[in-house]
């Protein structure tokens, strides 16, 4: 799924973020609305772990979308 997809079904994809990283909250949610880059900014902050990580997760979590 690539950016715009997600943006265009953003909605559908928080429940499914939140169950994924618990420690975001909703205003997180709201502000990411599908940017990629803020979402990688925001697990890293949240989580404590490195760009590369946040990254990793993310990809992961594309590649189950599919």
């Amino acid at each position: 799924m690539n950016e715009d997809q997600i943006k265009g079904k953003w909605k559908q994809l928080t429940g499914r973020i939140k169950a994924q990283w618990g420690n975001l909250t909703d205003d997180d949610l709201t502000r990411l609305e599908g940017d990629r880059d803020y979402l990688i900014g925001k697990i890293q902050e949240r989580y404590g772990i490195t760009k590369e990580r946040a990254e990793e997760q993310i990809r992961a979590f594309e590649s189950q979308l599919h």
